[in-house]
């Protein structure tokens, strides 16, 4: 098994996600209340390449994200009004828990992996170090999304780098990248 930086392994879960009303708000609270920090928050920003159940978006957003262990949490707001795979889960759920993060060194056999499994496809993107994410509608009466995470050389450094940084003293919660 191959783990990454932060000791969590390739093919296995990464990252959960939430979707929040105020993105500020919601770093403050988990700082202050789980003691999870700190926080590289980053919005809004527009997304890449976004493209969701076959259309393309001007999807604009924040994220955060920290560590607690050695999982990833990613916490993110929308800013518009736009049909998007955020705004179909808070809407059908409320806020709160939105996908798991699953990484993948061999993104295209992976993606093939799930169509194959029967796990339709219903967003993709593109982050900011060019790596590519897709989200699939499990179906199987889960809470939430699964998100393929490609990771490279860039993306192992950037959240290398957030995962370093996890041994906290509580000060300066929130780092804006």
């Amino acid at each position: 098994m191959t783990l990454l930086n932060n000791g969590q392994p390739i093919g296995g879960i990464i990252q959960v996600a939430y979707t929040v009303a105020n993105i500020e708000e919601a770093v403050r609270s988990y700082a202050q209340d789980l003691r999870i920090g700190p926080w590289f928050l980053r919005g809004p920003i527009q997304a890449r390449k976004p493209i969701y159940r076959g259309v393309r978006q001007d999807l604009r957003l924040s994220i955060a994200i920290a560590y607690s262990g050695h999982m990833m949490i990613e916490l993110i707001q929308q800013h518009d009004d736009q049909p998007s795979v955020y705004r179909e889960s808070f809407e059908k759920n409320g806020y709160g828990f939105h996908h798991w993060g699953i990484a993948s060194d061999r993104y295209d056999d992976d993606f093939a992996s799930y169509l194959k499994r029967g796990f339709e496809p219903i967003f993709t993107d593109e982050t900011p170090v060019a790596t590519r994410v897709a989200y699939f509608d499990a179906k199987r009466g889960w809470p939430g999304f699964i998100e393929l995470i490609e990771i490279n050389s860039a993306s192992e450094a950037r959240y290398s780098k957030m995962y370093a940084e996890t041994l906290w003293d509580g000060k300066d919660a929130i780092r804006k990248v």
